[in-house]
């Protein structure tokens, strides 16, 4: 099977490797510019890419009158046998929790994991197949009840499981699609749990699949706004509904127009009344007209 990385990134990955197992120790010269050329067939330019994502990464450093040697004081690599594919998601995901997903990034995770930031490329393409992998372990980590009779309290419960995953993962709304959806499993048991509530309906797959998006996106386009409450929150030192409650005393005649003393409006109620709201709607094509 041909590896779909780009040349210099297959290098770096070899090389690395080298690092790993010991066949190239700290102090050890690496392969020059040239060596590269010849032994893997590529341009200057491509060696020369290979060598300075090496040296960027911390697996490489430059000494004096000898050239490119393996790093004396590198973070300590691990051989590509005993990093998993899953560890590296449980650690990415673990940054995207506590500081978002500005935070995310290969060098922050192979930081945390103790590895030259390349070594992660065996595991990984890139941070797009990352940010992928960590929203479909988070909705893997649903678990999903027997259904409720009837499509609207299946439904009501499907939404309910997703609108918790966004509470556990603030960031997870933006790394989901509607139009684009990526067919990984943890996705597709939330698809296919959440469709058998339309088992049964005469429906056409066409409106079978416009329902699902249409409460997929209901949940996501609420959810987007659970990270900057919370930043806001965290800001003000006040609730969404402490927060109306201290305007109404500087804007009071303002803000009356919109909202009254101890009216509240939250997420969770925005969402919650939404959902039914929608339901409604849904029942105009999900109840059978008498």
């Amino acid at each position: 099977m041909n590896d779909p990385r780009p040349p210099y990134l297959r290098i770096v990955a070899d090389i690395e490797r080298r690092i790993a197992d010991g066949e190239l120790r700290p102090g050890d010269r690496v392969p020059t510019t040239r060596a590269i050329m010849a032994e893997w067939g590529v341009a200057m330019a491509t060696a020369t890419k290979a060598l300075a994502a090496l040296k960027q990464a911390g697996a490489i450093e430059s000494a004096a009158r000898v050239g490119a040697v393996v790093a004396a004081r590198r973070l300590p690599a691990r051989s590509a046998g005993s990093l998993e594919r899953e560890r590296v998601v449980r650690v990415a995901m673990e940054i995207a929790d506590e500081s978002g997903l500005a935070a995310l990034s290969m060098r922050a995770v192979a930081a945390k994991l103790g590895v030259a930031t390349m070594t992660l490329y065996r595991h990984l393409d890139a941070k797009a197949e990352l940010t992928q992998l960590i929203a479909d372990a988070a909705f893997a980590e649903i678990a999903y009840p027997e259904p409720p009779p009837g499509w609207r309290s299946h439904l009501r419960v499907a939404a309910q499981l997703q609108w918790a995953a966004y509470q556990r993962h603030p960031w997870l709304p933006r790394l989901v699609s509607i139009t684009r959806p990526v067919p990984l499993p943890g996705m597709l048991a939330y698809g296919l749990w959440t469709l058998r509530a339309l088992d049964g309906l005469d429906l056409d797959p066409g409106t079978r699949l416009h329902v699902y998006g249409t409460l997929v996106n209901y949940v996501r386009g609420t959810a987007v706004n659970i990270e900057s409450e919370a930043g806001a929150e965290l800001d003000t030192g006040m609730t969404s509904t402490q927060w109306v409650t201290a305007r109404l005393s500087v804007d009071g005649p303002l803000m009356a127009q919109v909202t009254e003393p101890g009216t509240e409006l939250d997420l969770e109620s925005l969402f919650a009344f939404g959902l039914e709201r929608l339901l409604d709607g849904l029942g105009t094509v999900l109840t059978p007209r008498r």
